[in-house]
């Protein structure tokens, strides 16, 4: 059973940039350069937990003014609008009390968002690669692609972040089949090279190679590109033994990579206190945006597909 990639995850007509205030400069950048690329709506979302007391003219009795608060943060946010709208685009102004990935979760399931965009700040004391909880959370349960925009990506706003080479990563997991078919798609729609990458961790090693060369093993990884994507992408396979977060990120410089796929099945919180996920190494170091797909898109597209011919399943970008 083919992976079912829905039209709008490569082509979004509706971006959503989760923001903070102020702002992370370099992730609206990103995301205002997606939604001009494509002619989206892009949607400014905002959670604060912060209300504005006031007090009553007549009692002198404070109380939390929950109108007065969501006029303050739209104000603030008022400035990214401007610039979104004298760029052609539709935009909109979304603030809400509570927690950011729980609003921004329940908003994914009241309206039609292809993509969201977020940034994260430099790692914590405690070793947590993401600002407090929220990008780790979204990351793990959002039902549509998340592209994150770390401390370490370079500013690309001069040349509006223009995506030239895609770097996937690779393993052996049968779900991450959707996320290479997603790969390939995003790499036609920019008219982008596609590089498809596995790493060979030590462990594996013996297992893996038995029987086969690291050629024969590349040359198998061209059978994840779909066929009607076959001839209309520049695609380039690397395999190569050795740590895979160090090889993703040496490979995302050395092959100029200007986007990131992976897929987050191993973004745990565990795993993201440890330090012990790919996942969020690379989100932490990357020097471009990384574009994640949930478990639980995993799941829905491709977690059930039957398990294909042993040739083919150097899947991509689940780890």
């Amino acid at each position: 059973m083919a992976a079912v990639i829905k039209p709008g995850w490569s082509k979004p007509s509706t971006v959503l940039f989760a923001s903070e205030i102020p702002a992370n400069e370099k992730a609206f950048a990103f995301a205002l350069a997606q939604a001009t690329e494509f002619g989206a709506d892009l949607i400014l979302f905002h959670a604060y937990d912060t209300l504005v007391v006031a007090a009553s003219e007549t009692s002198g009795i404070r109380y939390y003014d929950y109108a007065a608060a969501a006029r303050t943060e739209i104000t603030k946010l008022e400035p990214l609008a401007q610039r979104v709208r004298e760029a052609g685009l539709r935009c909109e102004v979304i603030v809400r009390p509570g927690l950011a990935a729980d609003q921004i979760l329940a908003f994914l399931n009241e309206r039609e968002i292809d993509r969201i965009v977020m940034g994260t700040h430099s790692p914590g004391p405690i070793g947590k690669l993401l600002v407090g909880s929220v990008a780790e959370a979204v990351l793990r349960t959002a039902k549509v692609p998340v592209c994150i925009v770390g401390p370490d990506v370079v500013d690309g706003a001069y040349r509006k972040f223009a995506t030239r080479n895609i770097l996937c990563a690779v393993s052996l997991q049968v779900a991450s089949y959707t996320v290479a078919r997603f790969a390939a798609e995003l790499a036609a729609q920019h008219n982008a090279r596609l590089i498809l990458q596995h790493v060979i961790k030590p462990q594996e090693r013996a297992e893996v190679l038995a029987g086969r060369s690291i050629d024969q093993i590349e040359s198998s990884l061209f059978a994840l590109v779909p066929p009607e994507l076959r001839g209309k992408i520049a695609v380039q396979t690397i395999v190569v033994p050795g740590d895979p977060t160090e090889e993703l990120l040496y490979q995302a410089r050395a092959q100029l990579a200007d986007l990131i796929v992976l897929g987050a099945q191993g973004a745990s919180a565990f795993a993201a206190i440890t330090r012990h996920g790919v996942v969020y190494k690379v989100l932490a170091h990357a020097h471009c945006p990384v574009i994640t797909l949930s478990p639980v898109v995993l799941a829905e597209c491709g977690a059930r597909a039957e398990r294909p011919h042993p040739v083919e399943v150097y899947m991509a970008g689940v780890f």
